[in-house]
C-alpha cells in the first residue's frame, strides 16, 4: 500500500488459533457468534493472522511489530518473518526502526533470539506505560521481560504522541493495554491506520459492544475502538490491523445498515 510517499507492506510470520467464543465475544450474550458464524472455521476457531508491517519513508525502514517469533505451541504458530522481510528485499540489519504497537508475545516474538537482538542496529520505541506494565512494573510479565531483556540498551521509551519518521506518526491509544499506540502513515491527504490490537476480528466493526478478553480497561478499549472505526467512515482513512484476515486494508463502510469492514 503506498500513503503518499509512505510504503506499507505486510510483514507475515504465522498464524494463532484461538476458540473464537472464549475470547471475543458481547458481554452476557449467549452464542453471540450466531450471526457471524461465516467469520469462523467449522470448528468455531478464529484464525488470527500474526506478523508486522513494514514502513519504507524519507530513508528510514520502520517495523511496527515483529510478530509471535519462531515458536510452535499448538495455537500459536510463527517463524516467517525474516523470510517474509527477505521477501520484500530486506535483512534485519536494515530496519532502521522497530515500533512496538503493545507489548503482548505476539507482538514481540522476534525482538531478540537466543539471547541477543535480531535488528541490531535499530532504535526499538514503545510507550513507557506499556514498558511500565509489562517489564519494570509489579505486574511484570516475566516471558515479555525476558524476550525483551537483550534490547534494553536499544529501547527508547516515549510518553505521548510523536512523530516516528516522515509520513509515519505515533497515537498513543491505551485500553487493550495502557501503552497501546496506533500508528498513522500519511501523505498527499491520504492516510492509513495501523491499529495493532485495537481490532482482532472484523465483527468488531459491525458490533460496537464486542470485547475481546484480552482488553486491560475493557471500557476504554471499546471506546477507542469505536472512536476509530467511526471517524475512519467519515474520513475514508484505511485501517489495517495484523489479526485481520490476509492482513488486508480496507475501509470502514457506513451507511446502509451496521458498520462494516471492506477490504481493498
Amino acid at each position: 500500500m503506498k500513503v503518499g510517499d509512505v510504503e506499507v507492506l505486510a510483514v507475515a510470520d504465522g498464524v494463532g488459533v484461538e476458540v473464537a467464543a472464549e475470547i471475543l465475544s458481547r458481554p452476557g450474550v449467549e452464542d453471540a457468534w450466531a450471526c457471524h458464524g461465516h467469520h469462523l472455521e467449522a470448528d468455531g476457531t478464529l484464525q488470527l493472522p500474526l506478523g508486522g508491517f513494514l514502513v519504507r519513508t524519507a530513508g528510514r525502514t520502520v517495523l511496527v511489530d515483529a510478530g509471535v517469533g519462531p515458536v510452535d505451541d499448538g495455537r500459536y504458530r510463527g517463524g516467517g518473518l525474516l523470510d517474509s522481510l527477505a521477501a520484500l528485499g530486506t535483512a534485519p540489519e536494515d530496519v532502521t526502526d522497530v515500533v512496538f504497537t503493545h507489548l503482548h508475545f505476539d507482538h514481540i516474538g522476534w525482538a531478540s533470539l537466543d539471547g541477543a537482538p535480531v535488528f541490531e542496529r535499530a532504535v526499538h520505541r514503545v510507550h513507557r506505560a506499556d514498558w511500565e506494565h509489562f517489564v519494570t512494573g509489579p505486574q511484570r510479565v516475566q516471558a515479555a521481560a525476558d524476550t525483551l531483556a537483550p534490547i534494553v540498551g536499544q529501547i527508547e521509551l516515549f510518553d505521548g504522541d510523536f512523530t516516528v519518521a516522515p509520513g509515519l506518526d505515533a497515537v498513543h491509544t491505551p485500553g487493550h493495554t495502557p501503552g497501546t499506540t496506533v500508528f498513522v502513515a500519511s501523505g498527499q491527504g491520504r492516510r492509513a491506520l495501523l491499529l495493532g490490537d485495537v481490532f482482532h476480528s472484523v465483527v468488531q466493526f459491525e458490533e460496537p459492544d464486542w470485547q475481546v478478553i484480552w482488553d486491560v480497561d475493557p471500557a476504554a478499549a471499546r471506546a477507542a475502538r469505536n472512536r476509530i472505526a467511526d471517524q475512519a467512515g467519515a474520513t475514508g482513512d484505511l485501517v489495517v490491523a495484523a489479526h485481520l484476515p490476509g492482513m488486508r486494508f480496507g475501509r470502514v463502510i457506513t451507511g446502509d445498515g451496521p458498520r462494516r469492514f471492506t477490504a481493498v
